[in-house]
């Protein structure tokens, strides 16, 4: 029989994009609410209770009203930052360690990760369990994401502009109070005891993420190189499926010495990049904030969950 699955919040930008990556397969069926019932609690709670698991694509307080009206019946695979630091729930990124899979596959309530903070975390924790960072060095993040990561308020504000308006919408930095939702989640899975300093932008192009990491050699541990620095990260991530780490400051990755932040757009593909010298390293993370970032990522977690391959439908 195929997997009873709802999504809730099936409106929205995440949710949309999991319906489409779930819709053509045969060992899952959908369950849908009508619009006019999409706000019933009554309605909500009798398809989160009768679904095998429930993807959760909602804004924080309503993903705590589904778990509610849920009633424990029914698995959960919550998309929103609800439940990103929750004890009582796994994180919803496999290759968080060997045995994150399994931590998954075999849990009640899962968190997806956040777009932003999986670059943050996949480039940054393998350091500091291999002893090259120290885990209270202070850290910064600068990153550059495609409009649809705002949502579906933000497409319909960028795709509106005027040819006045974008150019000055180009590319915009946000969250210069420095206070992003994003920013415990990083320092919790990442393993650092000092909140980094995070400065997102968002551009005017659809979907595509780029994280940036940089790093003094000086800081690291002694005698640490940047072929070192690469050499944990490829070992790290050498048996997953999903994350690619490129060849030491490749530049067959440049476009007229540019990086492109949508090359691994419609993937499930996470790639990292080490460029520096012998003084300083950058560390970079590119993937597609729908895919990998938010829906993708879903879709991963919610074959774990069903006890398949992790790459089906992806």
């Amino acid at each position: 029989m195929p997997a009873q699955v709802f999504i809730d919040g099936q409106v929205g930008t995440t949710g949309l994009e999991i319906a489409e990556r779930l819709g053509s397969r045969t060992d899952i069926d959908l369950l849908t609410i009508a619009e006019a019932d999409r706000k019933d609690p009554a309605a909500r709670a009798c398809l989160l209770q009768n679904a095998d698991i429930a993807i959760l694509c909602l804004p924080d307080d309503a993903a705590h009203e589904a778990q509610e009206l849920a009633a424990g019946q029914t698995r959960l695979l919550d998309a929103s930052t609800a439940h990103r630091t929750a004890s009582d729930w796994a994180y919803g990124l496999p290759e968080l360690t060997e045995s994150q899979p399994d931590t998954i596959r075999n849990a009640e309530r899962v968190s997806n990760p956040g777009c932003y903070p999986q670059g943050f975390i996949l480039t940054i924790r393998p350091l500091i369990a291999a002893g090259l960072l120290p885990a209270d060095q202070r850290l910064s993040m600068h990153a550059l994401c495609g409009y649809s990561g705002g949502g579906r308020s933000l497409i319909e504000k960028y795709q509106a502009l005027t040819d006045e308006q974008r150019e000055a919408w180009n590319v915009r930095p946000y969250a210069l109070g420095l206070k992003h939702k994003h920013i415990p989640e990083m320092r919790h899975y990442s393993g650092t005891t000092a909140s980094p300093l995070f400065a997102p932008h968002v551009g005017n192009f659809y979907k595509g993420m780029l994280t940036q990491v940089p790093l003094f050699l000086a800081d690291l541990a002694p005698g640490t190189t940047l072929e070192r620095v690469h050499a944990a990260l490829a070992e790290a991530y050498s048996a997953t499926r999903f994350i690619n780490v490129l060849p030491l400051g490749v530049e067959g990755v440049l476009e007229a010495g540019y990086l492109s932040p949508t090359a691994c757009n419609d993937t499930n593909e996470l790639e990292i990049m080490v460029f520096g010298n012998d003084e300083q390293a950058l560390l970079i993370a590119r993937y597609d904030n729908l895919g990998k970032g938010a829906s993708g990522s879903a879709v991963q977690n919610l074959n774990l969950m069903l006890g398949l391959d992790e790459s089906t439908g992806l």
